[in-house]
Order: C-alpha cells, then sequence, then structure tokens
C-alpha cells in the first residue's frame, strides 16, 4: 500500500431509489469516464428525516472510485439524472490503497498525475 496525496482519490456513496435508476447513472458516470469503477449494492433500508417528518426507504446504494478532477462533473450529472429532490453525495479521500488500481482509475478517467 502506498500513503497518496489523501484529497485526490475519492471513493463516493449515493442512494438510489430503485435497481434502474442506479444503473442508468452507474453507467453514464463509467461511459464518461467520470468514475473508475462503481459498485452496486441493492436491498439497503435507509431511515432519515425528510421534510419533518421520518421516513423509511428501501434503497440502492451506488459506491463510486473516482479522482478529484472528476468531483464536480460527476455531481453536476448525478443531478440532472437523479430522481431525488436532494440526492446524497458523500465523498471521502483515500488515504492509501494499491498504487496499480489508483494507477488504473487514472487511466480509465483520462486525468494523469
Amino acid at each position: 500500500m502506498k500513503n497518496l496525496d489523501n484529497t485526490y482519490f475519492r471513493v463516493l456513496y449515493i442512494t438510489c431509489p430503485n435497481m434502474n435508476d442506479a444503473e442508468n447513472i452507474a453507467r453514464i458516470l463509467v461511459d464518461n469516464r467520470i468514475a473508475a469503477c462503481i459498485n452496486i449494492v441493492p436491498n439497503i433500508k435507509s431511515i432519515y428525516t425528510w421534510q419533518d417528518k421520518v421516513e423509511e426507504s428501501n434503497e440502492v446504494l451506488l459506491i463510486i472510485k473516482t479522482v478529484e478532477d472528476n468531483l464536480e462533473k460527476l455531481e453536476e450529472v448525478v443531478k440532472k439524472y437523479h430522481p431525488y429532490t436532494v440526492p446524497e453525495i458523500i465523498s471521502w479521500n483515500i488515504k492509501s490503497g494499491n498504487i496499480e488500481y489508483l494507477k488504473w482509475m487514472t487511466e480509465v478517467t483520462n486525468v494523469s498525475v
């Protein structure tokens, strides 16, 4: 494992209401080289407050791997294609990882480091 600039490589969580929306957003992000890889995790249960009411929903989770340079475009795409008024877009810095995998991420997202 190699330590990296902990602001460059990112993992994001985005929840979607169903598999169709999740797959559509994932495909757009990968096809346009905004994300290197996206895992789709079905059947998660979310409990949250929305408009002063506690809600409970079954959702699908996207786990997205990308780079800092693509965050703005990623957010634009998600907001355009996501059915929620306020989609969850949460980003974490990757502090360390397999250097070959991280290098691959930059190659498939057309970013050079």
